[in-house]
């Protein structure tokens, strides 16, 4: 599904200098339950010092880690793998919901022989790459077992956990399948500032008004949210003029700030058939597992099929990265790099692969219109590599990722690296680097929060919307900096948050 077109906008950016023009394919969801219903499903939180860093930059407590972990637990529903097995020392109890509509375990398929040599390389080289228990708990340097948005062998989506039956049937809910938002219409002045009295939106052929009696949220995603702004008058002025677009509201920071991870893949030829490419390259095992999965939900398809672990690290204090930016991290704890292990690769044979993601960038993009239809794809771009940072991080990862595979624990196991980056020089390998990094998809901050009063951002920390009345937005565009980690938690704990302050708001 993450790569099948019927599920999704199929968005692309902008040509990026940062990786030498390349303009690379935006996977966002179309499909009800958004990005967590196609997305790789690791469940990480990021650090606490992430969470910090919000509360500082917004001036509201209620958004730091120690304020916000309930809300974590309360999204989450703890639940055992698929295979039932010894989950002891892989992951803390203590740190996990155990209630919430969101299931999350750890894998349910095994591949032992590459999970050990993983588990061994934290015992070879602990300095480097030491054994997290859980990276859940706040501090998530070190390599951990994946856990994952799965439950019963089955992907637990925000429509599965949200809408479920028995959300499904309040009277006060109405779920419209394949419509889409145009924009806010109906604009009053109240107070001195806009207010919209209704969202407007096409269904099928035609155009229909859903009208608003207290407040609207927009939760249209980090591309969604700021197109719809923009194209209802809120946004920045000589954009929107440019375009014929009344401004209702001169809002510069609308679509800006975009924060997101640029992504390299490493692989290795490996010794083994004890990999998921013996599955998925041969039609008779997949046909098995998929036969097996079909039938009881388990066996090989019922993780997200590449994961075992996932590894977080600092650079090192020496790094030439930190002589042209100062540290970009939320402090002490906080990752610069995420190294994701996975027994399978992207070439015929059987491989091994580890995946780079820079988590900490100092690239900044943007999501803007370009045209006054409001169905027109909007303009990504990431940013990727746009600063110098973010390839000096990218290029300490990859030597971190060759010290790992060095281990004893993978003599004879690994063979050939792809790409071969072996003798080059630091012109070419920058040129591979630039040409090989791809899209994480994580990205944040197109409606991000700010401080009461600051002179940039989009919404204040109740998540209205500056210099607007009755106006919200709740989705991870309002994220001000990409946390370091796959976005989905975090983005379940800002709703969950975001709709208690709706509700005090309103005496709900």
């Amino acid at each position: 599904m993450f790569l099948n077109p019927t599920f999704s906008w199929n968005y692309s950016t902008t040509p990026m200098p940062g990786l030498n023009g390349r303009s690379l394919s935006y996977s966002r969801a179309f499909i009800l339950g958004g990005c967590s219903a196609h997305n790789g499903m690791a469940y990480t939180r990021g650090a606490l010092d992430d969470f910090n860093r919000y509360a500082e930059l917004s001036g509201d407590p209620g958004w730091s880690w120690n304020q916000l972990f309930p809300y974590f637990l309360k999204n989450e529903k703890w639940t055992p793998p698929a295979d039932h097995h010894d989950t002891r020392g892989q992951f803390n109890p203590r740190v996990h919901g155990t209630d919430g509509p969101i299931f999350v375990s750890l894998n349910g398929f095994s591949l032992p022989t590459f999970e050990q040599k993983v588990i061994q390389t934290t015992k070879e080289l602990p300095h480097d790459f030491p054994f997290n228990l859980d990276p859940n708990a706040g501090k998530p340097l070190g390599v951990s077992w994946v856990q994952s948005t799965i439950g019963g062998g089955e992907r637990s989506t925000s429509a599965t956990g949200y809408l479920a039956p028995k959300f499904i049937q309040r009277p006060n809910l109405d779920v419209l399948l394949h419509a889409q938002a145009s924009k806010l219409i109906n604009v009053k002045q109240k107070k001195g500032k806009p207010s919209f009295g209704g969202v407007e939106f096409r269904y099928g052929e035609s155009i229909f008004v859903a009208h608003a009696s207290k407040e609207i949220v927009l939760s249209g995603g980090v591309i969604g949210s700021p197109h719809i702004l923009m194209n209802s008058g809120i946004g920045a002025h000589a954009t929107l003029s440019g375009l014929g677009i009344p401004t209702v509201l001169d809002l510069p920071s609308v679509g800006q700030n975009a924060s997101d991870q640029p992504l390299m893949i490493l692989q290795w030829a490996v010794n083994s058939t004890e990999t998921f490419d013996s599955i998925t390259q041969n039609a008779t095992r997949f046909a098995e597992g998929l036969a097996q999965w079909n039938a009881s939900r388990t066996g090989p398809f019922v993780d997200s099929g590449d994961m075992t672990h996932l590894g977080w690290s600092r650079l090192a204090p020496d790094s030439p990265a930190f002589s042209v930016h100062a540290d970009p991290s939320s402090g002490p704890d906080a990752p610069h790099l995420e190294f994701s292990f996975v027994p399978a690769g992207e070439t015929p044979g059987n491989s091994m692969s580890i995946f780079i993601a820079v988590v900490s960038p100092v690239s900044r993009g943007s999501v803007v219109i370009n045209s006054s239809d409001p169905f027109a794809p909007p303009l990504i771009d990431p940013g990727y590599l746009s600063n110098e940072w973010d390839f000096l991080a990218m290029r300490d990862g990859i030597s971190l990722a060759e010290r790992f595979v060095s281990a004893p624990a993978w003599s004879g196991f690994v063979g050939e690296m792809t790409p071969n980056l072996a003798n080059l020089s630091s012109a070419d390998l920058e040129t591979v680097i630039r040409t090989a990094t791809t899209a994480n998809l994580h990205m944040v901050g197109t409606a991000g929060m700010s401080a009461p009063g600051a002179r940039y951002g989009v919404v204040d920390p109740d998540l209205q919307v500056k210099g607007a009345v009755g106006l919200s937005v709740i989705d991870a565009s309002v994220v001000p900096i990409v946390p370091t980690a796959h976005t989905q938690a975090a983005t379940y704990a800002f709703a969950e948050r975001g709709a208690d302050l709706l509700k005090q708001r309103w005496g709900l």
